[in-house]
């Protein structure tokens, strides 16, 4: 048996009706298991976490991702979050019995599928990537929505799927295959924007940091604090305690105490060997967020 895993993340964190739709497009598709649901205000994004076979986690996505499009908006959205779409990203991740091949065959499957039937532009990325310059998804959101018409412009970011034009309500769409990521939030005890993004310089790859590591810093307005929103793309190189008290390190520099930690979505059980999460001061951690629990 072959078990795949997708997390699309939609630019929709203030409406708790329209999220609760899509969670349950999701929730009705036979042999799809809806893990997770992370809603972010401040991000004004929601990430759903489900898996399944291919062919019933590809249904899954189109249903409920096809329906997201039609209460969202980009021409009225605003988020602290990089973006793109309305649907702004839609990886998928082996799981049990599966290899990369698949999640590369599914993410085709729904990104071809999605810009046909919707009108929208889709681009492929990660192991599931064309043309090798679009393979890191923050090269595709490179300018976000507002600047994505006049991206779409230039011969080199026609899309991959659906139509070679501009889609002024949906934006565009950035379809994947991935091996788990860990998307590891760290909030900080100031308002100060400055310090949470001279400390995301400071541990991010791109920056000189650490590998396997991108990081943003962003206010969260609705709580008056900054936080170092980051994912960690191969924690078996870079661990999530590494990264961490790396945050922890630049913040005690700057004065700066940790709030929590947080994940978006769900974790692997080999990222928390050797370490807990008190020691991660993670909020609102239990045992199924923790991927392993849930497979078959």
């Amino acid at each position: 048996m072959k078990i795949i895993e997708c997390v699309p993340n939609v630019s929709e964190g203030r409406d708790q009706q329209k999220i609760d739709a899509i969670a349950e497009k999701i929730s009705r598709t036979p042999g799809v298991k809806l893990l997770d649901v992370c809603v972010d205000r401040d991000h004004h994004r929601s990430v759903f976490t489900f898996i399944g076979l291919p062919e019933d986690v590809v249904r899954a996505a189109l249903t409920a991702l096809t329906g997201a499009l039609d209460g969202i908006d980009m021409r009225e959205h605003r988020g602290v979050h990089p973006r793109i779409g309305a649907v702004d990203v839609v990886p998928f991740v082996p799981l049990k019995g599966a290899v990369m091949n698949d999640a590369v065959e599914a993410a085709h499957r729904f990104g071809y599928a999605f810009g046909e039937k919707n009108g929208v532009p889709v681009y492929f990325y990660g192991e599931a990537a064309l043309i090798p310059r679009r393979r890191e998804l923050p090269d595709i959101r490179r300018g976000g929505y507002e600047g994505l018409k006049a991206r779409m412009e230039d011969p080199q970011w026609k899309p991959d799927a659906g139509p070679a034009a501009f889609h002024p309500k949906s934006g565009a769409t950035a379809v994947g295959a991935r091996q788990p990521l860990i998307a590891f939030n760290v909030n900080l005890k100031t308002d100060d924007l400055g310090a949470a993004r001279e400390i995301a310089r400071k541990v991010r790859f791109s920056s000189g940091g650490l590998r396997h590591v991108k990081a943003i810093g962003v206010p969260l307005k609705s709580r008056n604090i900054v936080q170092v929103s980051m994912n960690l793309t191969n924690f078996r190189e870079t661990s999530v305690c590494a990264v961490f008290d790396a945050v922890k390190e630049e913040a005690s520099k700057r004065g700066v105490a940790i709030l929590e930690s947080e994940l978006v979505g769900l974790i692997p059980e080999a990222a928390l060997e050797g370490v807990s999460a008190d020691d991660l001061r993670l909020s609102d951690f239990r045992e199924e967020c923790i991927i392993e629990t849930h497979l078959p």
